[in-house]
């Protein structure tokens, strides 16, 4: 399977450094497609803080992609959803942090969570 970056340079703007516009994916036989992940423990206790729900969101990818043989290499697309937009500088660093600063089509967006200890939720699309 091949992954190619398509990443215009002529009249669109990347919004941040760390931004890609698309993905080409070649060759895939499996999609894998990720509800929205919480910071949630065993338990289904969130984490008290955005550092630590973080910390679960990723570990709990990690736990659904290892299920269909598969690791945050296979991520493909990725949508945040912040409780507060405070939240954005954070969100993106544990994103870099996870994907090893690999970049991949990301959107980010401010929402009102169904519940108000739920300070983020990341959904996943993986290929391989």
């Amino acid at each position: 399977m091949d992954m190619i970056a398509r990443n215009p340079a002529d009249g669109v703007y990347p919004a941040t450094g760390d931004y890609v516009h698309a993905i080409e994916v070649r060759g895939a036989e499996r999609l894998l497609f990720v509800a929205g992940t919480m910071g949630l423990d065993a338990a289904g206790v969130p984490g008290a803080t955005l550092a630590e729900q973080l910390d679960l969101v990723w570990g709990n990818i990690r736990a659904i992609l290892a299920s269909a043989q598969m690791t945050v290499d296979n991520i493909v697309r990725l949508t945040s959803y912040l409780r507060d937009a405070a939240y954005a500088e954070a969100n993106a660093a544990a994103r870099v942090a996870a994907l090893g600063g690999r970049v991949v089509p990301t959107t980010a967006i401010v929402a009102q969570t169904l519940d108000t200890n739920w300070l983020v939720e990341i959904e996943v699309i993986a290929a391989a």
